[in-house]
């Protein structure tokens, strides 16, 4: 265990960061995120594998700082620009509720690398390697709590929110341990200079960006002040406030942080594509763009570690991976920043945690089904990163007829000299759309028969006689260059 900040240390870096001219503003927007549990992803040292048990959902399984070295090019092949990595800290070494770390959430020492994954001199040479690749790296940070079986929690009680506190407080998010994990008091001196010099400890060891978890259980003022300092530093960031709507990012990116996860579009979105409800949802989302300070930063996102996968809405494996990739297509249209967690890229399933944590699936292993959804994920991405007004333009959404709402969805996205129109099918049979331009709201030359921007698609559009046409299969969407 490394002590805590002593308050003249957290104070004396305090001026030092004051005195510091800020970087420049950081900015994703454009990126491409890929997330990876490392446990999950793939072992690439074997001599680390104490413990390692792939046939318990519970315990380590063997993946490595070494295997997510080895797997950089797979990263590159689908198109990811940014890592992000759940926490690589040293956890506790006992079990919880039967339970190994596995996750790297129950850590017993913020400056280490659990040995599981490697050593820090492992992440530098990892950071400095997927760098060099092209990657930008973000870390998972822990700001709310250790590890259920942390030493600190016995040598260092004065460090915890005492249980007086909690009982007393009218606010039980901040207050209160979060699934019974000991609870930071970050309202202490001691407490604060020790989170703050975890940041800058991270940042020296060559990570891009942090991904800060459970903010809504950490005091505000807080945030603000780590916010602020890493602003400074130029180290992006991005917070996770589960179940967030447009509102609640709103607020956030007003306090300082640059992205939130937008969880009531994944909600609609998956509604949408797998639940039998209408594009009318995800419709009410967008139409809150207005409301946010960085609507090109929204981190936006099919699932992830802490919900059940995307394919796994539907109980048919095809059906699962036909809308898994139905709604990679869609996410790529969208204004903000796509996260795509290991395994989404081909469908692949699992319910809620540990199932949705399976290890990670390679080429080799694929089925032809598992290899179409990674080609049209690929394909997608592709077509993103290549067209300015799909990466970075801005966002229009189209008056489609209100009969027609939970069935399509129009919108255009506009940059860089190009305007694409991006059109989804909620429709379970191929369609084809013929809307007038005027009552879209929508300004178009005429065009001829184009074909999606989405390689190996079957969808396209025209435009003739003041109305638009499109062509798309059923349970799909696709982007067109609009003249």
């Amino acid at each position: 265990m490394r002590p805590f900040l002593f308050l003249g240390a957290l104070l004396a870096v305090s001026v030092a960061a004051a005195q510091t001219a800020p970087a420049a503003r950081p900015s994703f927007e454009g990126q491409i995120i890929y997330q990876v549990m490392p446990d999950r992803f793939h072992d690439g040292d074997p001599a680390n594998n104490a413990g390692v048990d792939r046939a318990n959902p519970h315990a380590w399984h063997g993946g490595d700082l070494a295997g997510l070295g080895q797997k950089l090019p797979y990263v590159q092949k689908l198109g990811a620009t940014a890592l992000w990595l759940t926490p690589v800290y040293r956890q506790q070494t006992a079990n919880s509720f039967d339970t190994s770390a596995y996750h790297g959430y129950w850590p017993a020492d913020f400056r280490d690398v659990d040995p599981h994954f490697g050593t820090l001199a492992d992440f530098r040479a990892f950071t400095a390697q997927a760098r060099g690749a092209g990657l930008r790296v973000v870390l998972d940070q822990v700001i709310n709590h250790y590890g259920y079986e942390a030493p600190a929690v016995k040598t260092h009680p004065e460090w915890f929110t005492p249980k007086a506190q909690c009982g007393a407080s009218p606010d039980k998010d901040v207050d209160c341990p979060l699934s019974g994990l000991p609870d930071l008091n970050q309202r202490r001196a001691d407490v604060q200079g020790a989170l703050l010099g975890n940041a800058d400890f991270w940042r020296a060891q060559g990570v891009d960006a942090f991904r800060y978890d459970a903010i809504k259980h950490v005091p505000a003022d807080f945030l603000k002040t780590l916010l602020d300092r890493d602003r400074t530093a130029g180290t992006w960031t991005l917070g996770e406030w589960f179940d967030a709507d447009s509102g609640t990012v709103a607020e956030w990116q007003q306090a300082g942080f640059d992205s939130l996860f937008l969880f009531s579009l994944q909600r609609a979105m998956k509604n949408a594509l797998l639940g039998g409800g209408g594009l009318s949802s995800v419709r009410g989302v967008l139409e809150r763009q207005g409301e946010l300070p960085r609507p090109g930063e929204v981190a936006l996102f099919l699932d992830n570690h802490d919900v059940p996968r995307f394919a796994q809405g539907s109980l048919f494996e095809d059906e699962g991976q036909a809308r898994t990739r139905a709604g990679l297509r869609a996410l790529m249209t969208l204004r903000g920043v796509p996260v795509v967690y290991q395994g989404t890229e081909i469908a692949q399933r699992g319910g809620p945690d540990p199932d949705n944590r399976r290890d990670m699936r390679f080429e080799a292993a694929w089925t032809p089904a598992e290899k179409a959804v990674f080609e049209a994920a690929r394909a997608a991405i592709a077509a993103r990163k290549a067209s300015p007004a799909l990466s970075r333009g801005t966002q229009t959404l189209l008056n489609v007829p209100e009969r027609l709402g939970d069935d399509l969805l129009l919108l255009t996205r506009e940059g860089g000299g190009q305007r694409v129109l991006a059109a989804w099918n909620n429709s379970t049979k191929r369609q084809t759309y013929s809307l007038k331009l005027s009552a879209l709201g929508l300004k178009a030359s005429a065009q001829a028969v184009t074909a999606s921007l989405y390689a190996g698609q079957n969808a396209k559009l025209s435009v003739s006689g003041g109305y638009l046409h499109v062509s798309l299969d059923g349970k799909d969407a696709a982007a067109f260059a609009l003249q």
